[in-house]
């Protein structure tokens, strides 16, 4: 975002904070801002009316209850208000920022009932698993299928298996990717749990899983190494043999066999 939208984001928040301080449903109020959002991604004469610059915030306002009153809550409305009433760079902006609380309201309904860890290691998964099969990927990713025979399917895979805000996150980044590859949907979806949670997420290569302790030491070790709170998702690839590789931010921490092989291989002229 350029200036202008992310003082735009940064004024809003206080909209979106308020209605959760305020004991807003917060799946009612995903779902809500998630339906906006496609809404307003699916008129472009909606687009240019709340995001232009030129229009004074109160007739955003005004234009926001004309549309949506009595069509959402009335915490969903304040958070609308909030956001139409600021001045933004792109109509991009404001539908991302928008959809930015949506998930940040899935990710507080599961903080709320303690799940939150086990969502972001869901979600993890389910992108792993998708970009490992090319026939699942592809089915998940044809947008000439119907919507909902797409949501179905990604129901039929997760239903029961998961929390109920790991489904919702993976049907709507299934459902409305909004131009993005699945995996990069899901990719900003962790982006903006690990803001909301102030914390940094560590990708952890083995070769074999790693147990509940393994994954504890290694938080801890990279939250004592980085600061703050780390949290640990895993990928197992037999490929590096053994050790373990670990991306966290733009860092790599490369201590598997196969890394080390490969040096020698190179030290050595093959």
């Amino acid at each position: 975002m350029q200036g202008p939208s992310r003082a735009a984001a940064a004024a809003s928040r206080e909209a979106f904070t308020g209605a959760l301080a305020a004991g807003a449903d917060r799946a009612r109020l995903a779902d809500e801002l998630f339906a906006v959002v496609d809404v307003i991604d699916g008129s472009a004469t909606l687009r240019r009316a709340v995001a232009d610059p030129s229009r004074e915030g109160s007739d955003k306002a005004q234009l926001a209850e004309r549309l949506f009153s009595g069509k959402v809550s009335a915490e969903t409305l304040v958070v609308l208000k909030g956001v139409f009433t600021q001045r933004w760079s792109s109509e991009r902006d404001l539908s991302d920022t928008l959809e930015s609380y949506a998930v940040e309201a899935v990710i507080g309904q599961a903080e709320s009932a303690r799940r939150a860890d086990r969502l972001e290691d869901e979600l993890f998964r389910f992108e792993r698993i998708v970009a490992a099969d090319p026939a699942l990927r592809a089915a998940l990713s044809d947008t000439q299928a119907p919507a909902d025979r797409r949501a179905d399917l990604v129901s039929s895979l997760l239903r029961d298996k998961v929390t109920p805000e790991t489904l919702v996150l993976a049907r709507q980044a299934v459902v409305a990717p909004r131009g993005r590859r699945f995996d990069r949907v899901v990719e900003q979806y962790l982006e903006t749990a690990s803001s909301r949670r102030e914390q940094q997420t560590a990708v952890v290569t083995s070769a074999v899983p790693l147990t509940d302790d393994d994954r504890a030491r290694l938080a801890a070790g990279l939250a004592a190494l980085y600061g703050g709170t780390v949290h640990v998702n895993t990928v197992v690839d037999p490929r590096v043999l053994g050790g373990v590789k670990v991306e966290i931010g733009d860092e790599v921490i490369d201590g598997t066999v196969i890394r080390k092989l490969d040096a020698a291989r190179r030290a050595m002229g093959a």
